[in-house]
């Protein structure tokens, strides 16, 4: 099989458009060959799981800003912390920023596979200890790095504060207070801009493969999640 016959077997979408509507079947071959392959802009290295547009309209970079999250019916205003960090340190990064969160924790399993138009389904895990999920997050650390239809969301709801790991390979924090998360960023040499952009503000392609789907639902099963109590939004 080829390798646009295996891209487009294993993309999920390019935002919430379809190759065709996107109009990545318009490209050379070649061009989009190269771009697909692409994984390193400068000093920063993309995982498996997204590809910014072929007009690289935005182009990844490490760094993180600050913004705010607002809730239209509850009116709740809640301060954002939003990262992109190169494959390198990323995953180490995120184990990190969880320890804030404390010893017991929540856990949110996000899924898009077999599902369009940007629809996801949530699993909700409650009172995990800390270090027991970190040890599961390695174990199943290729799919979590790799897959562009699994995102993970760590949080304790009695403070309340909230780390996620998102399809983009994003991190992101919800808290009213950021210091601490904030210095662990810098800590790793992540540094604040608070002009940059991300891939998710422009169109970019979500790949998956099946065997993640399975490793997926190894993951739900290990976190002992068994029914399948989906959310869709």
């Amino acid at each position: 099989m080829g390798f646009l016959k295996r891209f487009f077997r294993n993309v999920f979408r390019e935002g919430t458009l379809s190759p065709n509507e996107s109009g990545l079947d318009r490209i050379p071959k070649l061009e989009l060959e190269l771009h697909l392959t692409a994984d390193r802009y400068g000093e920063f290295t993309l995982t498996d799981a997204v590809r910014p547009s072929f007009d690289l309209r935005i182009v990844p970079k490490q760094g993180y800003r600050h913004d705010r999250y607002r809730d239209e019916h509850s009116r709740i205003s809640v301060p954002v912390l939003m990262a992109s960090v190169s494959k390198e340190q990323l995953f180490e990064t995120f184990l990190d920023l969880l320890d804030p969160l404390g010893s017991v924790v929540d856990v949110v399993l996000e899924t898009s596979h077999r599902r369009s138009s940007g629809e996801h389904s949530d699993l909700y895990r409650e009172q995990i200890d800390l270090p027991i999920l970190k040890s599961y997050f390695y174990e199943f650390e290729e799919m979590l790095l790799n897959d562009g239809c699994t995102g993970v969301a760590v949080l304790n709801p009695s403070i309340p504060m909230e780390v996620q790991f998102d399809e983009h390979k994003m991190l992101i924090v919800y808290a009213e207070n950021l210091s601490a998360f904030e210095r662990i960023l810098q800590e790793r040499g992540i540094l604040r801009d608070e002009q940059m952009r991300f891939l998710t503000e422009a169109e970019h392609i979500h790949s998956t493969k099946s065997e993640f789907i399975d490793l997926f639902h190894h993951f739900q099963t290990t976190l002992g999640i068994d029914e399948e109590c989906w959310a869709m939004y």
